[in-house]
């Protein structure tokens, strides 16, 4: 396959979401009690309701069980289905053995509507994790000398979403019409000379040794033993970012009463709090709290 063609082919490609997998943690502690009540603000169902939501298993189920109490509160049963890869949330809930999911970010819905014509839509934001370039060699992004191996997720969403993050940081610049998704060959700028190694997404932390730096997502950056506070010398910002999670319903369901319920069960300060606490702080929550 030419360059130019897996460049395109690449851009057309299902965006991979961001991993959530991982050890569960246990929330308690004085924070968590504080904020264990939904605000008042919550609507209630006139009619109880039973719907079922997708997830990725691991610290989101510790979260969900928070939100599952909340919307009990509300007059809605919520059952979560843990999932263990990232197709088969958007597969279930179109085929309706789902009424919502809650795992993914814009792109990666944007690609699934295209290549699969998924009839699914945002609804409400859940939390944002985000992507970071790690260094146990040099201190900060300007650091990184001339001939730096640079390491990146080489699925689509995260290699595209990584270079952007290299070009905030003024290490690159990329071709404007690269949009979301651009490879190591939409690269028009590279002062430094920086090697652009394309590795696994589950494999680029762990590689961090052998590497000047590596773009992670945070949490495979957990996974792979990186000290985040010490080793992170550069992360993307919340404001404006296309890669914040989200609640998706199918259009169908869009209008229907439980939607605004579920998101408000969702968006509430002690989901807020059990986000942080099983997240440990490296993933924030994406709404007001």
């Amino acid at each position: 396959m030419t360059s130019i063609l897996r460049r395109d082919f690449f851009r057309t490609l299902s965006a991979a979401a961001l991993a959530l997998c991982g050890c569960a943690a246990i929330l308690n502690g004085p924070a968590f009690a504080q904020e264990n009540k939904p605000s008042p603000e919550l609507l209630t169902l006139p009619q109880a309701k039973t719907i079922t939501v997708g997830i990725i298993s691991g610290e989101d189920e510790d979260v969900w069980r928070v939100v599952q109490e909340n919307a009990k509160k509300a007059n809605l049963t919520i059952k979560v289905t843990p999932f263990s890869d990232y197709t088969a949330p958007n597969i279930a809930l179109a085929e309706h053995d789902l009424d919502a999911n809650a795992f993914q970010h814009q792109p990666y819905l944007e690609a699934q509507r295209q290549n699969q014509h998924f009839h699914i839509t945002r609804v409400g934001d859940t939390y944002f994790q985000p992507i970071g370039l790690y260094s146990v060699k040099y201190k900060s992004a300007q650091d990184l000398p001339k001939n730096a191996v640079v390491g990146v997720p080489n699925d689509p969403s995260n290699e595209g979403r990584a270079l952007h993050l290299l070009e905030k940081l003024g290490l690159l610049k990329i071709a404007p019409n690269s949009g979301t998704y651009p490879t190591a060959l939409d690269i028009t700028e590279n002062p430094k000379n920086i090697t652009i190694k394309e590795l696994d997404a589950g494999i680029v932390g762990r590689s961090l040794p052998d590497l000047s730096a590596a773009v992670v997502n945070t949490d495979w950056a957990r996974k792979a033993g990186i000290d985040l506070s010490k080793s992170r010398i550069g992360a993307e910002a919340l404001k404006d970012n296309p890669y914040v999670n989200f609640i998706a319903v199918n259009d169908s369901d869009l209008k229907k009463p439980w939607v605004k319920i579920l998101v408000q069960s969702f968006q509430q300060p002690n989901v807020a709090t059990a986000i942080r606490t099983a997240y440990h702080d490296v993933t924030v929550p994406a709404f007001s709290s």
